[in-house]
């Protein structure tokens, strides 16, 4: 139940598309932990640069080591679980009446979000080792939704609260 100072359809907005993030979050984490050779597999195959189009120019970049290969995957996996908390806890302020505390973590956990699936996946897995090459290993269109999502949570979650949404919340 939203306490009294936080009833307005903004909070409620905010509140719903954070936890909504949170949520998915933390089931990738999940589904990383639980069925964790399927990601490790797509990770390893990412940085080994295996399916690419081995252009010489470009193949220095690659990561064969598993043991590195798999730090980065467990790597991935903690950021994603950290990722999920705070937008959780962001999602839950959002009931509280200090929606600038609320704004502030969500921005946190949605940044996180941002950081991992634009500079993780996107420049760093897609342009630095050229996963867009691959056929089999592409992960750029799950990681765009994702990244487009996050943006516009955050984009709700920085709306200004209007003045008769104030006087609607006394």
């Amino acid at each position: 139940m939203l306490a009294t100072n936080s009833r307005g359809a903004l909070p409620l907005a905010a509140m719903l598309l954070t936890a909504s993030v949170a949520l998915y979050m933390a089931l990738v984490a999940l589904g990383n932990i639980t069925d964790f050779g399927t990601n490790q597999e797509f990770v390893r195959h990412v940085l080994a640069m295996d399916t690419t189009f081995r252009d010489d120019d470009l193949m220095w970049r690659a990561i064969t080591n598993e043991g590195v290969q798999d730090a980065a995957y467990v790597a991935i996996i903690v950021w994603e679980t950290a990722a999920a908390l705070v937008l959780a806890y962001g999602a839950w302020l959002w009931t509280r009446p200090d929606h600038a505390r609320a704004r502030r973590v969500s921005t946190y956990g949605l940044l996180m979000v941002m950081l991992l699936f634009g500079a993780g996946f996107m420049a760093i897995g897609g342009e630095w080792f050229a996963m867009w090459q691959s056929q089999d290993w592409n992960g750029l269109d799950a990681a765009l939704r994702v990244f487009v999502l996050s943006g516009v949570v955050l984009l709700v979650n920085h709306l200004p609260v209007t003045r008769a949404e104030r006087h609607d919340a006394r």
